[in-house]
């Protein structure tokens, strides 16, 4: 073994790893939970055939675009392309301690997650063939392009002092907004707003949740790359901001509807879990409760606007990933301070107001990117396969139609 490999630090990282697949695998459970019974199993699914799509597409050339070598500060080069001088020595431009190849797979699965997340907005409608070209098309042109930005050395965001310690703008916002384009240019379902689309299973949807907050563990203290006070910190920050913000969550929503739900609590707890993601190596847990406990009144107050806007976003996706994710990119920029991480920068609480101002530029253009690069995405996938399934395919369930199976048997 390389003598500059760390065990301890290497095991953590790929326990993370496999935490963060674990991650992708909970959340087919949360959103199938939340789907009609005719479309769990075509649901869960696509968060299940991610982990294929995009780990191959990561070895082949996924990894080289997003992290190799600096190409005019927008994308890697494919210097890298089949894992071609990634092996078991480190890379000290990323993780000085841990072999490049466990770098690379724990990256994977933040590439998994982040298209899967996007799911939620099509769920119901989405033709399978039309999905599986999205998919690849989406990883490769949007969220790559985004994750050199942000992350690789001589992105151009990076270059400008951007914070994201462990994907709020690469993951939530990119597939937040990605959502919204998604949900307007597919219409909504077949009598949305006249049937009842109830989701069918709250216990999958908690079971899902729970998975989610465990995994989230190895997405945000995975982050610190070691097995340190770092990591610890981000583990501490992300169970705190997860707490507060499902306790604030059924507080508004008992104070407006007047019942606690199942759903409000595990919506809260995500949505907790997505704010702290880009703070969590930068903030302390008092500032974790602040952004957890404002950030389900954020979201509620976005999903509450969803039907007087008129779009059909199925799960959410915009209005806790998109929504969540900028609040957090922002309260990274108030609430960060060296103290926790010298390695990053104090925000305007901590006597840096020009923090807010990087991270707003960051916010607007990874949106403003991903909102226009899915539209373009979804026309060239148009061209190969119809977006949308029939009417006749809606109301038979896409689990028959899609699959020829069944989520249950009886």
């Amino acid at each position: 073994m390389n003598s500059a490999v760390n065990p301890g630090d290497t095991a953590w990282v790929l326990a993370s790893a496999a935490l963060v697949m674990l991650m992708t695998l909970g959340l087919g459970l949360f959103y199938g939970g939340m789907v009609r019974r005719k479309n769990v199993l075509a649901t869960i699914l696509q968060s299940f055939i991610m982990v294929g799509i995009v780990s191959v597409q990561w070895v082949l050339f996924g990894y080289s675009l997003a992290f190799g070598p600096d190409k005019w500060h927008i994308i890697g080069g494919l210097n890298w392309v089949g894992l071609r001088g990634v092996g078991m020595a480190p890379n000290p431009d990323y993780a000085p301690t841990i072999p490049h190849e466990a770098f690379m797979i724990f990256q994977a699965m933040f590439a998994v997650i982040t298209p899967a997340l996007i799911t939620g907005a099509f769920a119901e409608r989405m033709r399978f063939k039309s999905f599986f070209i999205f998919a690849i098309l989406w990883a490769t042109l949007v969220y790559d392009p985004v994750c050199h930005w942000v992350w690789a050395p001589g992105g151009w965001l990076r270059n400008l002092g951007a914070l994201d310690f462990a994907g709020g703008t690469v993951v939530h916002i990119c597939s937040g907004i990605a959502a919204l384009a998604c949900a307007i240019t597919l219409g909504r379902r077949k009598g949305h707003g006249k049937e009842d689309m109830m989701p069918h299973n709250l216990t999958m949807t908690l079971i899902g949740a729970g998975l989610l907050w465990f995994g989230w563990f190895g997405f945000n203290a995975g982050s610190a790359l070691a097995a340190n006070g770092l990591a610890a910190s981000a583990f501490v920050v992300t169970n705190t901001a997860a707490a507060a913000a499902a306790l604030s969550w059924v507080l508004v929503e008992t104070w407006h509807r007047g019942k606690p739900t199942a759903l409000g609590a595990a919506s809260g707890a995500v949505a907790g879990l997505v704010a702290i993601t880009p703070a969590s190596g930068f903030v302390g847990p008092v500032a974790a409760i602040a952004i957890g406990g404002i950030v389900s009144l954020i979201c509620y107050a976005a999903i509450m606007m969803k039907g007087k806007l008129g779009y059909d976003d199925s799960l959410d996706v915009f209005g806790i990933h998109g929504v969540g994710g900028a609040w957090g990119a922002l309260a990274t920029g108030l609430f960060a301070t060296v103290l926790i991480n010298p390695a990053g920068a104090n925000g305007l609480f901590h006597g840096n107001p020009k923090l807010v101002l990087v991270q707003l530029a960051a916010i607007v253009s990874v949106g403003a990117y991903s909102f226009v690069g899915t539209g373009l995405l979804l026309k060239v996938t148009s061209v190969f396969s119809d977006l949308r399934v029939s009417h006749e395919e809606e109301d038979t369930g896409l689990d028959l139609t899609q699959h020829g199976e069944v989520g249950y048997s009886l």
